[in-house]
């Protein structure tokens, strides 16, 4: 029988030792807005402000930290799409290390420039991440250079928990930490260091996860008591989108986490919006689900909650699609049909109505040639920024009192 994986409290207190002048300690800060919205204190633990932009930098430091000097001098390797391959570059720069880190050949160049400029060499392979991972791990056996793993690594995991460490210094009258969940390394680290400090001091804290609804892995996995394997879908939140949960972080959150729920496509979306806007703190798909997760009605809370916000590297061009899709969910970016007879006029009785509700056209596009057209119409798709529901379908009904046909179409 396997032995279940453990870590006691002064394995994470170690690891904040080795962190202290390389990781940032990074900000607790008051959320008014969420508070107001769950009637209950909420902060934001802005690991999207950590050095290399993640909580990846954490457990990589502190796992080549520990490596002999041998090993040090054997070099490391790594596979990544982003943030793991930031952290490892940083961590080995800063500790005189070579680094190799393989990527996807998709990986956004905003990540594979950061991965270069801290001093790591990159090399892109495989169409997949699996073919990445492959590439990476046969080099490791050719080279003799240390594999240093996403997740799946006591030493990694010892560094993510100390995330959790800082939060119970900082807000001492916490009761609930909501943390984001991929593989499992920063869920487990947080939940397990969480509860032997709680435990130490006498108190009850709940520690939730939250997973994207498209990759959600740790539902299955818990229910049937080990790891499991599923099929992922396409989702927005990459950094947390893992196939099989790691046996080591498994172990610990089925140990240490209270509860885990999964967020949509549209909830992370709208998550990623309104902590822009009214937060002033860009923060990545996979970063936010514990936002979204608040928002969505998964977590109910009561007391004092903090919230890991855990990464804040986004491709610009990323976040401009999800921009669209979150104003879009919010329902402040609407997309209506409208059939009209195709002669003068027809458009300036169409933007009268809109005007009339109050909106703005951002967009228009006009065809006579779309599918089930007759001879004598056309089709008008408008893009129009709304304030919300209520004014999306005042909009609606301003067009039909116009006696225009008009439709609710999909972005």
């Amino acid at each position: 029988m396997v032995k279940n994986a453990s870590l006691a409290l002064a394995e994470f207190e170690q690891a904040q030792k080795t962190l202290v002048n390389t990781a940032i300690r990074t900000p607790i800060l008051k959320s008014d807005w969420l508070s107001e919205f769950a009637a209950a204190p909420v902060f934001l633990k802005c690991e999207n402000l950590q050095r290399t932009g993640s909580f990846k930098l954490r457990g990589a430091y502190n796992k080549l930290a520990n490596l002999s000097a041998a090993d040090k001098k054997r070099g490391v390797v790594a596979a990544s799409a982003g943030n793991h391959a930031q952290g490892v570059a940083y961590a080995a720069r800063e500790l005189g290390i070579k680094a190799t880190i393989f990527m996807p050949i998709g990986a956004s160049l905003p990540k594979y420039q950061a991965t270069l400029d801290f001093g790591a060499k990159v090399v892109l392979t495989g169409a997949i991440f699996d073919e990445t991972l492959a590439s990476a791990k046969a080099f490791t056996e050719k080279s003799g250079a240390v594999f240093i793993p996403p997740f799946d690594d006591l030493e990694i995991v010892a560094g993510q928990g100390t995330v959790g460490l800082e939060i119970l210094a900082d807000l001492p009258e916490v009761d609930n930490i909501l943390v984001c969940l991929g593989g499992g390394g920063l869920a487990a680290g947080v939940a397990t260091a969480v509860k032997l400090k709680a435990k130490s001091l006498g108190k009850k804290i709940n520690v939730m996860a939250v997973q994207a609804e498209s990759a959600a892995a740790y539902p299955p996995s818990l229910k049937a008591g080990k790891p499991v394997e599923i099929k992922i879908q396409a989702t927005i939140a990459d950094g947390i989108a893992v196939a099989k949960p790691g046996k080591i972080p498994f172990d610990l959150i089925q140990e240490n986490i209270d509860k885990v729920v999964t967020v949509t496509e549209d909830e992370i979306a709208k998550a990623m919006v309104l902590v822009m806007e009214k937060s002033k703190l860009v923060v990545e798909a996979g970063g936010v689900v514990g936002v979204a997760a608040v928002l969505a009605g998964k977590v109910k809370l009561k007391g004092t909650t903090a919230i890991i916000v855990s990464g804040g590297n986004v491709d610009p061009l990323l976040l401009q699609r999800v921009i669209r899709h979150g104003l879009a969910a919010s329902d402040r970016y609407t997309n209506i049909a409208v059939m009209l007879p195709d002669r003068p006029g027809q458009l300036v009785l169409t933007a009268e109505a809109v005007a009339a509700a109050g909106a703005n056209v951002v967009e228009v596009l006009h065809t006579r040639h779309g599918n089930g057209l007759q001879i004598s119409e056309v089709e008008l798709d408008l893009s129009i920024e709304t304030r919300g529901k209520e004014h999306r379908d005042e909009v609606f009904q301003s067009l039909k009192k116009a006696g225009l046909s008009p439709r609710m179409t999909q972005d």
